[in-house]
């Protein structure tokens, strides 16, 4: 067994396989065991991989329950110190487990990490998921360092520092294996989108940390699972946002914080409407009665976590921030405002 397995979920991603996992073995296998999972593809994933990689450990979900039942029923066949969650549409670079796996064991209250995460397009720019480690504000907006809603920052070496974050990218996670299975792994009523940072903050709600390692860097397309832009993805992401604060926010603040954020939800909704943007609209309201239906479940979910005031938590409203102040990088907040 080796000390670090990294596993790649795989969902119709022939074509990623083919042009980036020549690269992950190459650049993996010295340090780790490279796993694919796949997520019941329907197109020839599986004798890709067949023909041109044998020697890979191919683990076969039996139906595809998305990036989060994905990755628990395939990480329940994988024996490792640290599990490395990386998405199919990654180009990592030489020596990038290392400085991670070195980070992480220098402290057992590190739980989950991630590398530096740059644009495969533009490689001098951050990526939309996960940059340079991810943040919420008080309402559950999350954004990152390098990253504000739409707008990246070209990397000049402003975050090179290792950091202490709020949620670690699903696109490439580090995390303790024993944890991951201790606190249940991703959530599969999530199915895709946040899962990663409700998982992240129900570790902070036990006493753990998240990291980000500047060391390890990564290229990453971004958006081979779902367009950027989707009612599919409105919905997850509006759905899965009102989920994790009704499980994981402090006692005494789930009640205001979820009712400003129906609030906020809603001018959203009607920005949504007048762009002419219908299935969005629509898919937003989809998201609040999704929540509505799973509060009772959602509540016995809250019961099982303890619930903590957590650190690296914005205590500003980042919309307002970014759409009325026009702050668009993360440089421009003040860090007293940060828990």
């Amino acid at each position: 067994m080796k000390k670090v397995a990294v596993v790649i979920l795989n969902y119709n991603g022939r074509t990623f396989l083919e042009k980036f996992l020549p690269n992950i073995v190459e650049n993996s296998s010295d340090a780790a065991e490279v796993i694919v999972a796949d997520n019941r593809s329907t197109d020839d994933s599986v004798d890709f991989m067949t023909k041109n990689f044998p020697n890979i450990k191919l683990i076969l979900n039996e139906f595809n329950g998305g990036f989060a039942t994905g990755y628990n029923i395939a990480l329940r066949q994988v024996e490792a110190d640290y599990y490395v969650l990386l998405n199919s549409d990654i180009e990592v670079t030489p020596h990038w487990i290392e400085p991670v796996i070195e980070l992480m064991d220098s402290d057992e209250k590190i739980a989950a990490c991630q590398p530096k995460v740059l644009s495969y397009h533009d490689k001098t720019k951050f990526e939309y998921a996960g940059a340079a480690g991810g943040y919420i504000d008080k309402y559950g907006y999350p954004f990152c360092r390098g990253r504000m809603f739409q707008d990246l920052e070209t990397d000049n070496g402003q975050f090179d520092d290792v950091k202490e974050v709020f949620w670690a990218t699903g696109a490439c996670m580090f995390i303790r294996a024993s944890l991951y299975h201790k606190y249940g792994g991703l959530d599969d009523d999530f199915f895709a989108h946040m899962e990663e940072i409700d998982l992240c903050w129900r570790l902070k709600n036990v006493g753990y940390k998240i990291m980000y390692c500047p060391d390890s860097k990564i290229f990453h397309i971004g958006g081979g699972t779902l367009p950027k832009s989707s009612a599919r993805k409105t919905y997850l992401n509006f759905r899965n946002n009102l989920s994790l604060l009704m499980k994981n926010l402090p006692e005494g603040k789930v009640l205001s914080t979820i009712l400003y954020r129906f609030f906020l939800d809603w001018i959203a909704a009607f920005k949504f409407l007048c762009d002419g943007s219908f299935a969005d609209f629509f898919a937003v309201i989809r998201a609040h009665l999704s929540f509505m239906r799973h509060l009772s479940s959602l509540r016995k979910k809250r019961r099982q976590h303890n619930h903590i005031q957590v650190s690296q938590v914005y205590q500003k409203n980042i919309v307002f921030k970014y759409f009325l102040e026009r702050k668009k990088s993360y440089s421009e907040l003040n860090p007293e405002d940060f828990s």
